[in-house]
């Protein structure tokens, strides 16, 4: 056919041949776009797990500038009994508590959803706030290995 040629001009036949993708030429178009997700999808994934790595050491550090708070209020850090809900709730026993001392109740959870390990400080240390990481193990490496306040 004509590169010249009207295609109004031609029959509705000669024109519906014309128009349209073959189921071929679908598969093969689908087939493509299997493959760039095939091969984006882990790259996306990897950003996603750094990311809530990031994530953790920024909580990390708010929950550590709340437990300064908390000190320079109380007195002291919270205890092992009181934990880092003492930044969210008044405890009973304190009467110098002006918290809360974080903004959201999620707060003392890491983004694997799991809450984060707290001690008090010791005489040799100062206090420990940890994730676990994705595996929730200790140690572990890349996005398994433990994020904490103590380096």
């Amino acid at each position: 056919m004509s590169p010249f040629l009207d295609k109004k001009a031609l029959p509705r036949a000669a024109r519906n041949s014309e128009s349209g993708y073959t189921l071929l030429e679908m598969l093969v178009v689908i087939g493509i776009l299997g493959m760039i997700v095939a091969f984006a999808t882990p790259q996306v994934l990897g950003y996603l797990e750094r990311s809530k790595t990031k994530a953790a050491q920024i909580q990390i550090s708010s929950i550590a500038a709340a437990l300064d708070l908390f000190r320079l209020d109380v007195g002291t850090y919270p205890n092992v009994e009181q934990g880092l809900p003492a930044l969210l709730t008044h405890p009973k026993d304190l009467t110098n508590w002006h918290g809360p001392y974080l903004t959201r109740n999620d707060g003392i959870i890491d983004p694997w959803g799991r809450p984060y390990r707290y001690a008090p400080p010791s005489p040799e240390q100062t206090f420990l706030v940890e994730s676990l990481g994705a595996d929730g193990r200790p140690g572990g490496v890349d996005d398994d290995a433990d994020v904490t306040n103590r380096h």
